[in-house]
């Protein structure tokens, strides 16, 4: 059975075919009920929304880099240059932290915590250990526990589609890893495409804010104000804990500890 996408409403959908007759012949098939099915949505978004045939995101050329952008690709490609020293400072102790920091902010912080207990919550844990897990979570350097789980909700409410902050639709590596060096794209996807717009795209933006609203899926995190603490300081708290290693176990520590381990779970 064939996915469906978010519904047109039944006033808006005969409106916006009536203005623009051409946009049946973009889907090359009747609509039944006003839902699109995946593929039609995937050929709507594809050929109305994309400037020319062209994708709207733009990595690495062609726009602005914001200073957000630019330390994160700094930051993303120092831990894998970092990452050839490893070698030349292994020692036993250093692995065995660096697999320890793997569990403890890799599958209990990241993948247990940040996905799935506070994204998806699958489960409830008491706010001391839910807190301490996504402590150990923001040191996996993924960004924040709010920005992070906005980020997988709206990838799961849009799933390759036009909205999803990382949507297979403008290939493997942006889905992969280029939308983390664009975040202002991030924002104009959900909700705010970025002008100047044609009649038509004018037109379904409109829609689409009606229909979504602003981006705001995270009010559940954003009322507690040990989440906003960690979202106001998360730059610290990483680089707390790299001095610490560095203090513990000197360099072999911290390219084990924070370059190796945090890398790896970049690529996983």
């Amino acid at each position: 059975m064939a996915l469906t996408a978010p519904p047109l409403t039944a006033k808006f959908y005969p409106e916006l075919h009536r203005q623009h007759p051409n946009l049946h012949r973009l889907t090359n098939t009747p609509t039944a009920g006003g839902f699109y099915t995946q593929e039609l949505r995937w050929k709507w978004e594809n050929s109305v929304l994309r400037r020319g045939g062209e994708p709207l995101t733009e990595v690495y050329s062609g726009r602005k880099w914001n200073s957000k952008d630019i330390a994160t690709a700094g930051v993303v490609a120092a831990m894998h240059l970092l990452c050839g020293f490893a070698p030349f400072t292994f020692n036993w102790r250093a692995l065995m932290v660096a697999i320890g920091l793997y569990v403890v902010t890799g599958l209990l912080g990241i993948t247990l915590c940040f996905h799935r207990n506070l994204s998806h919550r699958s489960f409830k844990l008491p706010k001391w250990l839910e807190y301490t897990f996504a402590y150990c979570g923001v040191q996996a350097l993924q960004g924040n526990p709010i920005d992070w789980v906005s980020t997988h909700r709206y990838h799961h409410q849009y799933c390759d589609f036009e909205r999803d902050p990382h949507s297979s639709i403008e290939g493997f590596w942006f889905s992969h890893m280029s939308w983390l060096f664009d975040t202002d794209n991030i924002t104009k996807m959900l909700c705010f495409l970025s002008p100047p717009f044609t009649k038509l795209q004018h037109l379904i933006h409109t829609f689409y804010c009606m229909q979504y609203g602003e981006q705001n899926n995270v009010g559940d995190l954003e009322k507690q104000p040990f989440y906003r603490f960690l979202r106001k300081t998360y730059i610290i708290h990483p680089i707390a804990f790299t001095l610490l290693l560095y203090a513990t176990g000197g360099l072999p520590f911290v390219l084990w500890g924070m370059v190796y381990d945090s890398t790896s779970k970049f690529e996983k």
